[in-house]
């Protein structure tokens, strides 16, 4: 706001993360608009795209707090999603079009006989209804255009792969996975393992890198603080995306040597570490890079 009370055109100096609890049928990026029109925020972004009809954990940036998205695009990821069986859809989710059709319901103990096949270091083929871009396009605008789309597979890990609960029509599974891993490509490769039509019914994130549903805030909620000019009640910090990282208290000289993109001298413990963390006083300065017995500023941050 200026003196006057009038928003600033070009955003407020607002920083930090939103973990929202993203709701069914909606896109990422128009909850991101949202988020950032809350806040009068000059700058957003979100770490992770959720399909419109998945819920759940949506990480969104704002202003400095932009500078850590690729940390968080990188983290490990947690979902619960339910299959149901019978039918295939092109999408691979209740969206899409029938295209087969099955009388087979695997039982639960072939369910659970066929997921170790499906953990570990894996080889995937994303969805063809999915962002992958091809030659410069995104694979969900060439299948919607009728064209044919050929993904390669490539290499995704998933960690824990849980049969949670099972109906004569649906079953339900709990995927800790690292970053890549389409839950719907699982769904679809499970149900062909098992010589089933499947799709996913049911998908929804529970985890991104630190983030659980315990830190996540709903659209409903953050505009009812809004309401109560207490919004930034909902507003987690800046360094809340890079609590694994190692943090150097570093002096006001090395603070200031920082922020001028100058390197400082690093301690020998920390010298192993890909990032480290430098705060003065508790407040996020840099992000840096050991090298050769020094830390080098590789993201500065202005809070």
């Amino acid at each position: 706001m200026d003196p006057n009370g009038r928003k600033n055109r070009k955003g407020n100096s607002v920083h930090g993360w939103v973990i929202l609890d993203k709701p069914y049928n909606v896109g990422s990026t128009p909850m991101v608009g949202k988020v950032r029109w809350l806040f009068s925020a000059a700058k957003a972004g979100h770490a992770g795209t959720l399909d419109p009809l998945a819920t759940g954990i949506l990480p969104i940036a704002l202003g400095e707090a932009t500078k850590t998205v690729p940390f968080m695009m990188d983290a490990a990821k947690s979902y619960t999603f339910e299959i149901t069986w019978g039918e295939t859809r092109s999408t691979q989710d209740a969206e899409g079009e029938v295209t087969a059709s099955s009388d087979v319901r695997p039982a639960p103990k072939d369910i659970q006989a066929a997921l170790p096949e499906f953990i570990g270091d894996i080889a995937q083929v994303p969805p063809k209804f999915s962002a992958i871009k091809i030659d410069g396009k995104r694979a969900y605008d060439l299948a919607r255009a009728g064209e044919a789309v050929e993904i390669k597979s490539r290499p995704v890990r998933v960690d824990r792969f849980e049969l949670t609960e099972t109906t004569p029509h649906t079953a339900t599974f709990d995927v800790d996975c690292g970053k890549g891993t389409y839950i719907r490509s699982l769904a679809r490769d499970l149900a062909a393992r098992l010589g089933a039509c499947g799709y996913v019914s049911v998908l929804r994130r529970t985890r991104v890198g630190p983030y659980s549903l315990k830190q996540s805030i709903t659209l409903d909620e953050l505009e009812q603080m809004c309401d109560r000019a207490r919004v930034t009640e909902g507003l987690l910090s800046v360094s809340t995306a890079l609590d694994d990282i190692p943090v150097l208290a570093v002096t006001d000289q090395g603070a200031i040597n920082l922020k001028h993109g100058r390197e400082i001298t690093a301690p020998p413990h920390l010298l192993e570490s890909e990032f480290i963390r430098a705060e003065r006083d508790g407040v996020l300065i840099a992000l840096c890079h050991p090298r050769e017995g020094h830390l080098v500023p590789k993201r500065v941050f202005n809070l």
